[in-house]
């Protein structure tokens, strides 16, 4: 499916904590307010020290009492009576903002996790990315983007709360267990990223995964290249190396630099708008094979057809313009991205 690139931004504060921040600066205010006009309306009106009147004003919104101060002036009495309407109203309000906000806290995880675990029980060919380190993180931006329905598994509680507060479904549990990928729904999901940092555990997640879903596509990353094959046994279908990419990519912006800007197009001058993307024909029957000078006639995408992968395998590169589409075929385009996704709705209606 083709996707769209969103502007969002990921580190926006949830509604909930923005909502706290304003209660403790309420009541920080209030409580201040309190102490500060207190402490300069005895300073002048009774003639303390500044201690004295901070001490006095402290025992009047807490109701304690000051009888080991100096009695009060007649003027002192007045602005204590109105200190204390003002005070202790205010002291009432803060413990109750403070009880409401615990309160509501514990009723939020509380529900939050019944309504996280309802959601993530409704999910259908989603993904499961295991580990939000720093590949696991990228990947999920990535998928958040392509709007793909995801779930990440990590035994961090502090980047489960950083992914749910970016909006993404996140449990923390740890991800070698069978108990935790089935809470997850492997037995539904259509595929699984194993970003954790051990090869070790990498392998013991993919043949978990595997042993409970056969037809699961993997995806994993390997530190040492010595264990690609092994994590290729264990069932994972493609095995990324991040160490040799990235020195891959590095050669290759000395060596080939246009290809590279022209690939990478998040920043080249082609922008974000354009992308290259899978199209699946309509995999069943009936669907009119056409050739591909039809196919573009019929929707005027201007894209671009790099390849086609025949539902027997076989990848066809650049293929001619006579070339015939059949169901369960897939085109690699290139172009906008409405406009891909106007092809493919032709070629799966």
């Amino acid at each position: 499916m083709p996707r769209r690139r969103q502007t969002a931004e990921w580190t926006a504060k949830p509604l909930h904590s923005r909502r706290l921040l304003y209660r403790v600066l309420m009541i920080a205010g209030l409580l201040g307010t309190a102490l500060v006009v207190g402490t300069i309306g005895f300073t002048l009106v009774q003639g303390d020290s500044v201690f004295d009147a901070f001490y006095r004003t402290v025992t009047t919104i807490t109701t304690t009492g000051n009888q080991e101060l100096s009695p009060l002036h007649r003027r002192g009495q007045v602005f204590n009576a109105i200190l204390i309407l003002f005070g202790v109203t205010s002291m009432f309000l803060a413990v109750g903002a403070m009880t409401q906000t615990i309160i509501e806290l514990e009723l939020q995880d509380r529900f939050g996790k019944r309504r996280m675990k309802r959601m993530i029980q409704s999910l259908h060919d989603h993904v499961i990315v295991c580990g939000f380190g720093r590949v696991g993180r990228h990947a999920s931006f990535e998928l958040q983007q392509a709007r793909a329905p995801f779930v990440i598994l990590d035994r961090d509680e502090s980047r489960v709360a950083r992914a749910t507060g970016m909006g993404m479904l996140a449990v923390a549990a740890d991800a070698t267990r069978d108990q935790s990928l089935r809470e997850v729904g492997v037995e539904r999901a259509r595929g699984l990223i194993a970003a954790l940092p051990s090869d070790a555990e990498n392998l013991f997640i993919i043949l978990s995964a595997k042993a409970l879903n056969p037809t699961l596509r993997v995806v994993t990353r390997v530190s040492e290249e010595e264990a690609e094959e092994k994590l290729r046994r264990a069932g994972a279908d493609t095995v990324l190396t991040p160490y040799a990419i990235a020195g891959n990519q590095m050669a290759n912006a000395l060596l080939r630099p246009h290809v590279v800007e022209f690939l990478d197009f998040e920043h080249s001058e082609l922008g974000p708008h354009v992308s290259i993307e899978q199209v699946r024909v309509a995999p069943k029957e009936p669907f009119d094979s056409r050739t591909l000078t039809r196919v573009m006639n019929e929707n005027h995408t201007g894209a671009i057809v790099l390849a086609v992968r025949r539902k027997s395998g076989e990848m066809v590169f650049n293929p001619p313009a006579e070339f015939e589409i059949a169901p369960g075929d897939y085109l690699i385009v290139m172009g906008e991205h409405e406009r891909l996704e106007e092809l493919e709705k032709l070629l799966t209606s």
